[in-house]
């Protein structure tokens, strides 16, 4: 198990915004099913989920203009990917949450913050039609206050609006809102928006250690990011 890479925060933490896919839950092989679904239809090769795990995260409209441009030169034409959507949302819908697990830590990890007191919102750029069921599926969705999807707001992660939006609705200023994620986009959105972030390993980030996207720590599992916030890297919640 690797240290995290620094042990303290600048400021206590009230709350706590959670990213879902590659955080919460392995959604690879629902990418991968759905993905395959949607190529089968236009006449095209499945692509490896190897592949697929360095092109999710930006939302689903970059992950199917990602998956058509392989293999071209260019992104693919509007023809193309007004063709591809509706395929792809269809195939989703359908095997959202059957190829997916849990990971390992997420539960307990979860719990224990939620026992600590503090409010927690799920901020992902997966569809929010997609998002919610997602979470029902998993029992996930009673741990959060508010649950809000790439479509959820006029920007998504990496821009800092949607973090922003959801420090308001929770109540908290940015700097005492912790974001958790597994990607640079969590990281990049979580400093443009002033808020403390860590990455968890088992994630996708494009293929890339998370040691290198500028979290305040990386950690093996959501359990063992609650523990290091219990054991002094939070002080009590809304201190001063």
């Amino acid at each position: 198990m690797k240290a995290p890479f620094r042990m303290t925060l600048p400021q206590p933490i009230d709350a706590c915004i959670i990213d879902l896919d590659g955080t919460l839950v392995d959604t690879l092989g629902d990418f991968e099913a759905a993905l395959g679904e949607m190529l089968a239809a236009l006449g095209r090769p499945p692509v490896p989920r190897a592949q697929i795990a360095r092109l999710v995260g930006k939302g689903s409209e970059h992950l199917i203009g990602a998956v058509l441009a392989l293999g071209q030169a260019g992104a693919p034409d509007e023809a193309a990917l007004a063709r591809a959507w509706p395929l792809y949302q269809r195939a989703y819908l359908r095997v959202n949450g059957r190829h997916s697990t849990v990971y390992p830590g997420a539960v307990r990890g979860l719990r224990a913050l939620r026992d600590r007191g503090l409010p927690l919102a799920c901020l992902t750029n997966k569809p929010l039609a997609f998002a919610r069921p997602l979470l029902a599926a998993k029992g996930l969705d009673g741990f959060f206050g508010h649950v809000f999807g790439g479509d959820s707001f006029a920007r998504r992660k990496p821009d800092p609006l949607p973090l922003l939006e959801t420090c308001k609705a929770l109540g908290t200023a940015p700097p005492r809102t912790l974001m958790v994620g597994d990607s640079s986009n969590d990281a990049a959105a979580a400093r443009a928006a002033g808020c403390p972030v860590v990455l968890l390993r088992h994630g996708y980030n494009h293929g890339e250690p998370v040691e290198g996207a500028g979290a305040d720590a990386c950690f093996d599992s959501m359990a063992e990011a609650a523990a290091w916030l219990h054991n002094g890297a939070m002080q009590e919640v809304g201190s001063t």
